[in-house]
């Protein structure tokens, strides 16, 4: 491959890609990212004030974008969804799940032993999480299977490498991901053709709406005794920000990757690669 082919692998002009969980804030710089390197970017969320906002921001960017309803859990939804961007473009060529997150109720704390952790708030952290990703891989996926060739990229976490405390339900949900991501890499190449590929991410410690005030505090903007422990053990010494998994992702989905699927890329700052010694 020389330069002027390297270059070309990052260019998704004519590609469409759809991105669940899109109005958030990693996967809306997903969408920011891909909507510069030209691709139409169809943003799936079930918040469509989110997906507006992060619609608003991909003005002047040479792809057609859209932003379309999905509720990842209702496969009637994902359908239609499916079926309107099918519509306006033709075909989706990459799906990236993104749509995913914890429940406060499913976590362990002072106030809640893991004992008396509510079943319906275990249940709702998988069926997010997981049932999240496999009901819109089946629908988009379908159609790659039509089209003979695709891509589907699974956002995983560093919660499947090794669990963390507190947070039960999510830690085993994402491991279930990084699982799915592996297995249906082999079935989409075993069954229909090895032109679809399946991989996934994994970031590390990243500051969100819904993690921030467990890693920094409220009134302060200290470290947490939680957020502290995860810096000594991220040897780049910082928490992740959104820009961070855009080289992962660039690769996953460009022809530079194409002889890798099934895998989990950890985007950690080598939070997975340090002992603590």
């Amino acid at each position: 491959m020389n330069l002027q082919e390297v270059t070309k692998a990052y260019d998704f002009t004519g590609k469409t890609i759809a991105i669940t969980g899109g109005g958030g804030v990693l996967c809306g710089e997903m969408a920011k990212c891909l909507a510069g390197c030209n691709a139409n970017v169809v943003i799936l969320d079930r918040d469509m004030a989110l997906g507006e906002k992060v619609l608003s921001t991909l003005k002047g960017t040479k792809g057609k974008h859209k932003a379309i309803f999905i509720d990842v859990l209702d496969k009637a939804k994902v359908q239609e969804a499916a079926d309107k961007t099918f519509a306006e473009y033709g075909k989706a060529d990459i799906l990236i799940n993104g749509a995913g997150g914890n429940n406060p109720k499913a976590t362990t704390s002072v106030e809640m032993s893991f004992f008396d952790i509510p079943s319906e708030a275990i249940q709702f952290v998988a069926n997010l999480n997981l049932l999240g990703a496999i009901i819109p891989s089946q629908v988009f996926g379908k159609q790659m299977v039509a089209q003979k060739e695709g891509i589907i990229l699974n956002v995983s976490s560093m919660n499947a490498f090794r669990p963390l405390t507190r947070i039960p339900a999510y830690s085993a949900a994402k491991a279930a991901i990084s699982n799915f991501t592996q297995w249906l890499a082999v079935h989409m190449a075993q069954e229909y053709t090895p032109n679809i590929r399946v991989n996934a991410i994994a970031p590390g410690f990243f500051l969100t709406e819904q993690n921030r005030f467990l890693m920094t505090d409220k009134a302060t903007g200290e470290l947490t005794a939680r957020g502290k422990k995860i810096l000594d053990h991220t040897p780049a010494g910082r928490f992740g920000v959104p820009e961070d998994l855009l080289g992962g992702m660039l690769w996953l989905l460009s022809p530079a990757s194409k002889f890798v699927t099934g895998i989990v890329l950890p985007i950690d700052g080598g939070f997975s690669a340090y002992a603590g010694v």
